[in-house]
């Protein structure tokens, strides 16, 4: 029985980390898309906050698309913080994704902030 409960344990731990992997790491789309716009990654505010990527004209924060509250709250605040327009560039890993996209979409149409999202690995868009 104590076996039993080990394993089932085991791989209950294990397959929810599996799920949780991610294609690649947030850092990697941050360098493929700060990169290509001549950004400044990383960039600290007096409060010690960091802004995912800042550019002439953007605060632009990231993160997968699962996280699209989250996303919106930092880009408000950086673009806040910094007198820049605020966006929030989502990671899309996977068609399914694109739920948390649209869900983001209604906010932006009403508070008039940029969303833009990112496809694993190379191509970057903006309003779908």
């Amino acid at each position: 029985m104590k076996n039993l409960f080990l394993i089932l344990t085991i791989s209950s731990v294990l397959s929810n980390w599996c799920i949780a992997k991610h294609l690649h790491p947030e850092k990697y789309y941050q360098n493929l898309w700060c990169g290509k716009y001549n950004g400044i990654m990383e960039y600290e505010l007096n409060d010690k906050t960091r802004i995912d990527c800042v550019t002439t004209n953007y605060a632009v924060e990231f993160d997968f698309a699962s996280k699209w509250a989250e996303c919106i709250g930092q880009a408000l605040y950086y673009g806040v913080s910094t007198k820049k327009k605020p966006v929030c560039l989502l990671i899309v890993e996977k068609p399914e994704d694109f739920k948390y996209f649209y869900r983001v979409k209604k906010v932006t149409e009403f508070f008039k902030f940029d969303l833009w999202y990112i496809k694993a690995p190379e191509y970057v868009y903006k309003n779908r």
